[in-house]
């Protein structure tokens, strides 16, 4: 390194240290965000096919349901598992908290519900 580019090295101002600075902001922390996010649950390209093609919509509170209901699938060591919530039965990849696919109440008459290894009722 030439001496010309030592010199302007040095008159750089320094980056100030992670974690030093006084202004916090307002919004949620990292750690906030990361939870929310590993919480929640996502759809298959083919789940959020059916819940177009049959007009399905799904509020927050819906979607928190349905969380807390994988997380109570998890907790009993399900991998897949079937969620009926609300006319609505939803078969969940629990490990990636991912809807595999989602069928009405009225598209169950005859219908058996097959690689599943537990269910959970949403009330």
């Amino acid at each position: 390194m030439d001496a010309t580019r030592i010199g302007e090295a040095a008159r750089m101002p320094a980056a100030p240290a992670a974690g030093t600075g006084s202004s916090r902001s307002a919004g949620p922390s990292f750690a906030e965000v990361l939870q929310r996010e590993v919480a929640r649950v996502r759809f298959s390209a083919h789940a959020a096919r059916r819940l177009e093609e049959r007009r399905i919509s799904l509020g927050e509170a819906d979607l928190a349901r349905l969380s807390r209901a994988v997380e109570m699938a998890a907790a009993k060591g399900c991998r897949e598992a079937l969620v009926l919530m609300d006319h609505l039965a939803l078969v969940t990849n629990v490990r990636n908290r991912t809807v595999v696919t989602a069928m009405p109440a009225a598209d169950w008459q005859n219908h058996v519900f097959t690689n599943i290894d537990g269910a959970v009722i949403v009330r």
